[in-house]
């Protein structure tokens, strides 16, 4: 199962979490009003031990009913203050946290968008979908809940200690002697936690791929009758993570037995000592029950010291996973910039060399093995203002990848393709994507309507809409439920291959573009739609500037001309009919029968 490489294991995962910084600044006020409210209130908590001693002490002492009643009333008002306070700052932080998860998830979906497809080919989409919601769920609690209370009780810890040792110092030495054992713990379980941690996380991304490629690809599943062997890949992912879930918490039991056993036999030793001292009348009862009060109200804050340090460990994880793929590189901008005059306008022929243009274009996928042979090299190739070209070639002689250069999908490694005489590299994406049309050999539809769908490629409503249809022959849109306000469903699949690729057609088209890319786009029609699609298209292909991948005869005719593809390399250009007589290669292609010799790539 592939996954995205972890980090080194030695990080600061303070200076992880300070990247969270620029999302955070915008809430700042509220967050340390916040802090400040939860400190105010645990102070408070730390006087009822100091009200008890006077009761003890005084009221108590002295038989004075009204003065119990009064120190009731003093630590019930205490109490109510405490539980208020802690109330008012969860309040505070809960819509301004929302806001910095929805924030983060805006920009890393926004930022997805913008990553070249290289990028997405890399990435398992689950490792993606963990990180826009595991992580980012985790990171909101930890904004929540571990970043104020570290401080809180931090604070109170040493408030705390200060009137313990007030009290009496030498009872406050004695709880104090855990201190150095525990915080030995807590460095060692930091380091150890932190591994796992990612390990955790990184396991959810694969678990998350495995279900979402189960549910997109249920038919072959269903069909090969293989979820045996898919429910056994399940379990295999799913018992390593329970392994390392497992393993997190024998860290957490483990930090905890420290921090929980230690400070409590501290406070016996406390509560041993002090009773004796308080019979030799050395103490005053007053002064250890106050004494044991004020150890017994920081056990919480001591016992949560792993449970926090474990969340601060995995928010940190989600944070480097958040910006792993936060640094990668965009889609590079054009060379310059281009004044809105220009980016609206049709770019006018440089050079003499209107239309499409190769020029010694090669291309080598960035993962591609050091010393490999590039996909492409030396295209050169000419498809001149209202010409459709054919390009044909043997499975894995790159016409796909050829293709994906045109609208930027992949940058050329070598050379140039202009549009009109202008490199596309110089125009912005924006523009470059408004001018050429891209109907791919998978057709890729959305949960949405069939009138959304096909609008994604640009038109402006309902006459555009028909138009498109009519020309893909997708009629059969009219005839659903609800027209072309059906929802198609996840992937299109309520649909049928055939019913898909015309949409897509009819996507690529609706805009009317000044340049088509059509990778085999009839490959899934039967002969009667084929024939009725391609007389379509021929109208739409008689105003546009095309490239057409072709895999039969009948989508070869719909071209002008014919460029032949075999191994990275353009070896033919010429009709369809001087092919057929002039290349071996070519003859064998349309006759179906595989050319010999061909290198197989991408």
């Amino acid at each position: 199962m592939p996954t995205t490489p972890s980090p080194p294991e030695s990080r600061s995962a303070v200076r992880t979490l300070l990247r969270l910084w620029p999302y955070v600044r915008p809430v700042r006020a509220r967050l340390s009003t916040a802090a400040f409210i939860a400190i105010l209130a645990s102070c408070i908590g730390l006087v009822i031990p100091l009200v008890l001693k006077w009761m003890v002490d005084g009221p108590i002492a002295d038989r004075d009913p009204a003065g119990v009643w009064l120190g009731a009333l003093y630590l019930l008002l205490l109490g109510l203050a405490e539980a208020l306070l802690f109330g008012f700052r969860r309040w505070l932080v809960a819509r301004p946290l929302s806001h910095v998860e929805a924030e983060m998830r805006a920009d890393l979906y926004r930022h997805l968008q913008r990553l070249p497809v290289a990028f997405h080919d890399r990435w398992p989409s689950g490792q993606l979908l963990s990180r826009a919601t595991t992580d980012l769920m985790l990171l909101r609690m930890f904004l929540a809940f571990p970043l104020t209370f570290l401080l809180v009780n931090g604070v109170t810890i040493l408030v705390g200690v200060i009137i313990m040792l007030i009290q009496d110092w030498t009872l406050g030495l004695v709880v104090l002697v855990p201190a150095v054992p525990v915080l030995i713990t807590c460095v060692v379980f930091e380091k150890r936690y932190s591994g796992a941690a990612r390990r955790a996380q990184d396991q959810v991304g694969d678990l998350t791929t495995v279900v979402e490629e189960s549910v997109l690809g249920i038919r072959i599943i269903k069909g090969f009758g293989r979820h045996r062997s898919q429910a056994v890949a399940f379990r295999k992912l799913s018992g390593d993570l329970r392994g390392t879930e497992l393993h997190k918490a024998r860290l957490l039991a483990t930090i905890l037995g420290v921090i929980v056993t230690l400070p409590e036999l501290a406070i016996g030793a406390a509560l041993v000592l002090g009773a004796v001292r308080v019979a030799d009348g050395s103490l005053s009862a007053g002064t250890l029950v106050a004494f044991l009060s004020t150890a017994l109200a920081l056990r919480w804050p001591v016992d949560s010291i792993g449970f926090l340090l474990a969340m601060s460990q995995e928010a940190a994880t989600a944070t480097e996973r958040y910006f792993e793929v936060m640094d990668a590189e965009p889609e590079s901008s054009p060379a310059g910039p281009r004044s809105a005059a220009t980016a609206g306008s049709r770019a006018r022929p440089r050079d003499g060399e209107g239309g499409l243009v190769f020029h010694s274009v090669g291309f080598r996928y960035p993962d591609a093995p050091a010393g490999s042979a590039p996909v492409l090299h030396g295209i050169d190739l000419h498809i001149r203002p209202g010409e459709s070209l054919a390009l044909v070639g043997a499975t894995g002689s790159g016409k796909t990848t050829l293709t994906a250069l045109v609208p930027r999908l992949h940058e050329v490694t070598e050379g140039r393709i202009t549009l009109d005489g202008t490199d596309i590299r110089a125009m912005s994406r924006e523009e470059l994507r408004a001018r050429v049309a891209v109907a791919f050999e998978e057709p890729t539809l959305f949960s949405a309507t069939v009138g959304e769908n096909v609008l994604m490629g640009g038109g402006t409503g309902e006459e555009d809409l028909a138009r498109a249809l009519a020309v893909a022959q997708a009629d059969f849109a009219h005839a659903l439920p609800r027209g072309t306000d059906t929802q198609v469903g996840e992937q299109g699949l309520s649909l049928s291959g055939g019913q898909r690729q015309r949409l897509a057609l009819a996507r690529a088209v609706v805009g009317r573009p000044d340049f088509l890319v059509l990778d085999d786009p009839l490959s899934a029609l039967d002969v009667h739609t084929e024939a009725a699609v391609e007389a379509a298209l021929r109208r739409v292909l008689a105003d546009t500037t095309a490239l057409i991948v072709a895999h039969r005869p009948s989508t070869v005719l719909l071209a002008d001309r014919v460029a032949l593809l075999s191994g990275g390399r353009i070896t033919a250009v010429g009709t369809h009919h001087e092919l057929l007589r002039g290349s071996p290669e070519y003859a064998h292609l349309m006759a179906g029968a595989p050319a010999g010799g061909q290198e197989v790539q991408r």
